[in-house]
């Protein structure tokens, strides 16, 4: 009878214990933030990505503890990052996920979220006046893991607001393509003019890359004396 009464005294704990866990006491995972890194981002392209936490006793709430992110990037309590980059860069910030338990849990994780321009036009040869002649080149790249279609127009503007095409190009450009160069120039009446680089790079029907370079000063092309 003596054993009987222990082995019905242990198997209440066992139960009771059941009953507990069921009920929400201690977690049986640790809480932790399922993430190894965050895929890149383009500026001027919508970037979302969704953080995940494991463990601990849901629902968690996110928040950013140290660091920034990019300007037009915002975090929300839910862990989900998303919004439109309009900076480039290499933005470092830490997350903390807190759970609801109790008592509570949290975890912290260093992130580095990238942002690329993914067509990226800087200056080759800076533009020059050779006689007549307004040239110059730039180097063009595709920074984004797609193929697109560039279209690249360079004109120079006088003071009365008249352009004249200095250079034209379109044709496909594929990823990961770095520091083409892309070479423009023209003979000029004389007057002086404001040069303006723009690149456009298209991939299928929803995603645009722009990008534009003007130089600092307008450039001045003089008549024979």
């Amino acid at each position: 009878m003596y054993q009987r009464k222990i082995g019905i005294g242990l198997l209440g704990l066992v139960l009771c214990g059941i009953c507990m866990a069921q009920q929400g006491g201690a977690p049986v995972d640790p809480l932790t933030i399922r993430v190894d890194g965050l895929p890149k981002g383009f500026a001027g392209q919508r970037y979302e990505f969704h953080l995940l936490a494991h463990g601990g006793g849901a629902p968690y709430m996110w928040e950013i503890t140290d660091g920034k992110l990019p300007a037009g990037v915002d975090f929300h309590s839910d862990g989900i990052l998303h919004g439109v980059p309009t900076e480039i860069g290499a933005f470092d910030f830490t997350v903390t996920v807190r759970d609801s338990s109790s008592p509570g849990y949290q975890q912290q994780k260093k992130l580095t979220l990238t942002i690329l321009a993914g067509l990226l036009l800087e200056w080759g040869k800076y533009p020059v006046v050779n006689g007549k002649r307004v040239e110059g080149s730039v180097l063009v790249s595709n920074q984004t893991d797609k193929d697109f279609d560039l279209t690249f127009i360079t004109v120079a503007v006088d003071d009365n607001g008249r352009a004249t095409a200095l250079g034209y190009q379109h044709f496909p450009m594929k990823t990961n393509t770095i520091s083409m160069e892309i070479p423009f120039g023209e003979n000029l009446p004389p007057g002086s003019y404001q040069v303006n680089v723009d690149a456009v790079g298209e991939s299928g029907t929803s995603t645009i890359f722009r990008a534009r370079l003007v130089p600092k000063e307008r450039l001045a092309v003089v008549g024979e004396p």
